[in-house]
């Protein structure tokens, strides 16, 4: 009996020490064996009632997140915590984001806890995912909430980040997360929220073929200056074909947006035989850069300007 007794101790210690790796509910911490004072012990911090976290351990933004949903279980994590989750384009650093956005039934009260940005509204079964068990919104719906939260040109880049998909003989193919017929039927489903009206006005702006903010925001700059029209995802025909960030057919006008990415030996390689190949096809080519986008819209438009004059513009 005493053996069976020190094994069921020693069990319920590396339970708890297993349990503490991460942040935990004190109801979990109780069940793995630890005593109330061992819960309140200096290694342990509470950023809300009922909730424990390891001092310098390294853990995930989901198992952060985790004991919020534990405690309600018709919590579902939402808006910007969720856009962290699914890897959505925001516009700030997410190490900087720290609130925690949790949704509940409407019928219920709204979240209110240390840390914690609450909401309350009726999700559809279909609107909710499962990340590791933990409820989050669906990468639709995380997108509608962010209508209430980013400006138009930020909630653009959203809806491009998730309808992206194409096939190039140079990479992977690359699926989109939302088809874009789903995103729209799915908005255009939507009656009486808040942000329905800029989510709207975003899916008519969103465009496929997009693979990251700064591109949907050129492509949004040369659109409401008035330039003729900007295609994503065109192939300039050859062999191989080459694919700008941004072509206007009428003119053979392209661009592209140089990222980080641009800075590597090998990227700037493949870079030099594109640029070769796009001049040799009688197209002219806008490379953009950070500082160019940091000198506002005027500056670049009138990039574009003359390059779209020396191909034959006379707007």
């Amino acid at each position: 009996m005493e053996l069976d007794q020190t094994l069921f101790m020693v069990a319920r210690s590396r339970a708890f020490e297993f349990l503490a790796r991460r942040s935990f509910t004190r109801g979990e911490g109780l069940a793995a064996g630890a005593t109330n004072s061992r819960l309140r012990a200096r290694s342990l911090c509470t950023p809300s009632r009922g909730i424990r976290v390891p001092i310098g351990k390294q853990q995930t933004l989901l198992d952060r997140v985790r004991p919020y949903t534990v405690l309600n279980q018709r919590s579902c994590i939402s808006h910007v915590t969720a856009a962290q989750l699914h890897g959505l384009p925001l516009p700030w650093f997410d190490e900087d984001i720290r609130s925690i956005h949790l949704t509940n039934p409407a019928r219920e009260a709204q979240p209110r806890r240390r840390g914690v940005v609450g909401h309350t509204t009726d999700l559809d079964r279909s609107e909710i995912t499962y990340m590791e068990g933990v409820p989050v919104t669906s990468p639709a719906r995380t997108f509608l909430d962010l209508a209430t939260i980013l400006t138009l040109d930020q909630l653009v880049a959203v809806a491009d980040f998730l309808i992206c998909e194409h096939d190039r003989p140079f990479e992977p193919p690359k699926v989109a997360f939302v088809p874009a017929a789903t995103l729209r039927s799915y908005v255009e489903g939507k009656h009486h929220l808040r942000g329905l009206a800029k989510a709207r006005a975003a899916v008519d702006l969103m465009r496929i073929g997009v693979d990251s903010p700064p591109e949907t925001q050129l492509r949004l700059m040369l659109h409401r200056a008035g330039l003729p029209v900007f295609l994503t995802n065109y192939a300039i025909a050859g062999d191989p074909d080459v694919w700008p960030d941004l072509a206007c057919e009428e003119y053979k006008t392209c661009s592209e947006y140089e990222g980080e990415i641009h800075k590597t030996t090998q990227k700037q390689l493949f870079d030099r035989t594109r640029d070769q190949r796009t001049a040799e096809r009688g197209w002219i080519q806008v490379k953009v850069y950070k500082a160019d986008m940091r000198r506002g819209d005027a500056y670049v438009v009138e990039m574009f300007k003359k390059a779209l004059r020396r191909q034959g513009w006379n707007g």
